[in-house]
């Protein structure tokens, strides 16, 4: 069993013993195969797989890489276990072409036209914006706040994963990893859009000429229902640059996503992913490898976002900034306006080591055609974007980071969506929402067969 040398007991906490590989082995040693149950309650889906102690003993090295030793384990209402661990421990600073890196501790050069705090952690809790206020929307924040219990200064949370996150994967390597991305053909300008390979889209881009610094939006986030477990509907933005239908694709991408299969249950989730050769081998979501570098000790990364949005009632949405610190070079993320969270080193990239050459807003579902129909799998609040505000799921102020470290609103955008009677969006400009797009869809219906 696990060591709870080092670790500081407060209330409101949680312990589970981080070393649990040793029992786990033990349950599985009796027999070279045993029956393993990986459910979805939310689906009411059930497999049963046959898994080798072997198979599992690979499993737990991996875990035991990516779990790093917590100095306080919180326990979330919905089951997960956030591990606060010591920032220069975390799983980022693993990756080869960061040995020698050092945490950025100067807060980076914030995008002109917005304001920021000063602190990097421990941020008070934000409630209402007043941009929010003027919306007519509120700021959703994350489930595993609510018993009280906070990560110490000096250590980032992380969410534990576990031996069933794994076993729902394909494989141990396709862990945390996003498919492969099929280009559609060159008669549309915009990237990383499949027409096969099941992934489709409702998204607004830029033009593929521009030098971009940095994106960001503020995007309505619901609990789309998902048909089967392997399928995911995320809302979020890319920002990109690169061969669109060769293997260098840089890709920078963060929002929400409901994934069974990733996490365990049908919750949105806040997410963030890389790659920087076309979702081959690089890259991964959240913290699933190392990557991604997180300084903010107060939001989980694929934690469970709460409240979510209502049909018809109370509307909740996350503002997410990406962009490019013009002094140093990490493309940084800020949640809500205020709040950072992290970077991605310019050091795991190629062509975003300098600029990205096009941004995306948008929806995008797997669709598996699991019963040989379209998948009932739902985008955004699951209703096509002409039902509009409190029905159809938002993504409102579009913005663009320029060379001179500006934030400006998008005026030139395009719009795609592969299906319109799947799913579709509908742009449009107001004084108060600038740039923005209603979009989704509920999938399977009768002229979405």
């Amino acid at each position: 069993m696990g060591s709870f040398v080092g670790r500081k007991r407060m209330s409101c906490s949680y312990y589970v013993p981080f070393d649990h590989h040793l029992l786990l082995l033990g349950f599985f040693f009796v027999s070279l195969l045993q029956t393993v149950v990986v459910e979805s309650k939310t689906l009411n889906y059930t497999r049963y797989r046959q898994v080798s102690s072997l198979r599992l003993e690979r499993i737990q090295r991996h875990l035991d890489k990516i779990n790093k030793p917590p100095i306080l384990t919180i326990e979330s209402p919905d089951g997960d276990l956030i591990d606060c661990v010591h920032k220069r421990k975390q799983p980022a600073l693993d990756h080869p072409l960061l040995k020698n890196h050092k945490i950025q501790r100067v807060p980076p050069k914030m995008p002109k036209g917005m304001k920021m705090k000063k602190r990097v952690e421990n941020e008070k809790e934000e409630g209402v914006s007043d941009d929010n206020k003027g919306a007519g929307a509120a700021v959703a924040w994350q489930m595993w706040h609510r018993n009280g219990t906070r990560c110490p200064k000096g250590t980032v949370p992380i969410r534990r994963s576990k031996v069933d996150d794994v076993l729902r994967a394909k494989s141990l390597y396709h862990f945390g990893k996003k498919q492969r991305r099929i280009p559609l053909s060159r008669h549309t300008d915009a990237p990383d859009v499949v027409s096969g390979n099941g992934h489709e889209h409702a998204i607004a881009y830029t033009g593929s000429s521009e030098e971009v610094y940095g994106a960001k939006a503020t995007i309505n986030v619901w609990d789309p229902s998902i048909q089967v477990v392997n399928e995911f509907s995320l809302s979020q933005i890319w920002v990109l640059s690169g061969s669109f239908d060769g293997s260098d694709l840089n890709s920078i991408e963060a929002g929400w996503q409901v994934s069974p299969e990733l996490y365990g249950d049908s919750r949105p989730r806040l997410f963030t992913y890389w790659t920087s050769d076309s979702y081959q081998a690089t890259g991964c979501y959240n913290l699933l490898c190392a990557g991604f570098i997180q300084t903010n000790s107060r939001i989980a990364i694929g934690a469970a976002i709460s409240p979510i949005s209502s049909f018809d009632a109370n509307q909740y949405d996350i503002t997410i900034l990406i962009w490019k610190d013009p002094k140093i070079g990490n493309w940084w993320m800020s949640f809500g306006d205020k709040t950072l969270v992290g970077y991605w080193p310019a050091e795991l990239f190629t062509h975003l080591t300098d600029h990205a050459t096009m941004v995306e807003w948008g929806g995008e579902v797997v669709n598996t055609r699991a019963d040989g129909q379209h998948t009932s799998t739902q985008m955004g609040s699951g209703r096509f974007a002409d039902e509009g505000f409190g029905k159809a799921s938002y993504f409102r102020n579009l913005e663009i980071v320029d060379t001179d470290n500006s934030l400006s609103s998008v005026h030139d955008i395009s719009t795609l969506a592969e299906n319109t009677n799947c799913y579709d969006i509908k742009s449009s400009y107001s004084n108060e929402w600038g740039t923005f797009f209603y979009y989704g869809g509920p999938g399977n219906n009768p002229q979405c067969p």
